[in-house]
């Protein structure tokens, strides 16, 4: 009886991954997205990248940038995800200062605007900020005593 059990629990559990499991491969030329930039939760910071041949049934190897060469370029198929679009312009990676963990230290260019959130009891003054390697559509609300306290110099040539 134990062992039926555990069959039906594999078998609900297995359903519930093949709901969710894709089968992806890609070509030769195919652009990519790479999960570990992807996460970082900025966009618009590297290019896609495109496949350059296939290693064995779930590896890609990429085209990486020359300076991420420390960076070993295969990768599991789970790792990628698809770009539609031919992209028409990248970021140009010289300006980046990429670490070896794979991060990089933004920086504000200017304040575009202020504004002041009231909540129940308190209110709280916000500024929205242009960073750099970013357009203006990208820009990021901050609290202005945080931002104020790592940028001063910001905002003595705001007022």
């Amino acid at each position: 009886m134990v062992h039926e059990n555990i069959r039906v629990a594999q078998s609900r559990q297995k359903s519930y991954a093949d709901v969710r499991c894709r089968d992806l491969t890609f070509k030769v030329d195919d652009f990519v997205y790479l999960k570990e930039f992807r996460d970082l939760n900025m966009k618009g910071k590297l290019a896609p990248r495109y496949i350059v041949e296939r290693k064995g049934e779930v590896a890609y190897k990429l085209g990486l940038p020359s300076n991420l060469s420390g960076i070993h370029d295969v990768f599991h198929v789970s790792q990628l995800k698809k770009y539609l679009r031919v992209p028409k312009e990248e970021v140009p990676l010289e300006g980046l200062d990429v670490q070896e963990d794979l991060t990089y230290t933004e920086h504000p260019v200017k304040i575009l605007e202020t504004s002041e959130r009231v909540t129940r009891n308190r209110r709280v003054k916000m500024c929205r900020v242009q960073w750099k390697h970013h357009k203006e559509d990208e820009a990021t609300w901050k609290r202005e005593e945080e931002f104020r306290a790592t940028y001063i110099g910001l905002f003595v040539s705001h007022l």
